[in-house]
């Protein structure tokens, strides 16, 4: 099992084996070697040097039924309000990542080939109460509460747009967002749907 440092990444673990989901954690002490003559797998043109041999890692390797996926964990906060919301008043899910995360795990999905399906995985850490009816997923590590929201690469990237050029960061409208994330592996028989179908359905244990 791969170190943890990262309470995003602590979380959702904990979430994989509360669900008896298999999974592999990746070790990103260091970035992996590119095969000779590979290369990432840039979008438009941009991003890093293409003649570079090192590739960022992504966090975990889960394994379903019907595909696998390469899973990158992004740890974000649900700020506790400083005031009751209005009737109606969501609060705002940060969903940022960086070109390089996009690059990587295209490029991931390449080496590995049919089967292996990119997915970015949002972990919120709610400071405050989880809010009610924004989640279908929630799981408690270590005395603190996290949201759990997902959405595969292929939905992400052709929606995505310029955060900040300077430090090469993409994002998703918050409405995108809400209409493209949808839970991990889904709300229980109990609860209300959320959003699309899940986006994994988990290999029997």
């Amino acid at each position: 099992m791969a170190q943890r440092r990262n309470p995003a990444e602590r979380a959702f673990e904990h979430l994989l084996r509360e669900k008896r989901v298999p999974y592999v954690a990746v070790n990103e002490a260091r970035k992996s070697l590119l095969p000779p003559g590979a290369r990432l797998t840039l979008r438009d043109g941009a991003g890093p040097d293409p003649g570079t041999e090192t590739l960022k890692n992504f966090d975990f390797i889960v394994y379903g039924d019907s595909t696998n996926l390469l899973v990158e964990v992004k740890g974000r906060t649900i700020p506790r309000p400083k005031r009751p919301a209005p009737p109606g008043k969501r609060p705002r899910l940060e969903c940022w990542v960086t070109q390089d995360d996009i690059d990587a795990l295209r490029t991931w999905q390449r080496l590995f080939g049919p089967g292996y399906e990119p997915l970015l995985v949002f972990v919120y850490r709610c400071e405050g109460p989880p809010p009610d009816g924004l989640f279908a997923e929630v799981v408690e590590h270590a005395g603190v509460w996290y949201a759990v929201r997902a959405i595969t690469l292929d939905d992400y990237e052709p929606s995505m747009k310029a955060r900040s050029p300077r430090w090469r960061t993409v994002h998703l409208s918050q409405d995108d967002f809400d209409r493209l994330s949808r839970p991990f592996a889904g709300p229980s028989s109990a609860a209300a749907p959320l959003g699309p179908s899940p986006a994994f359905e988990p290999m029997p244990a």
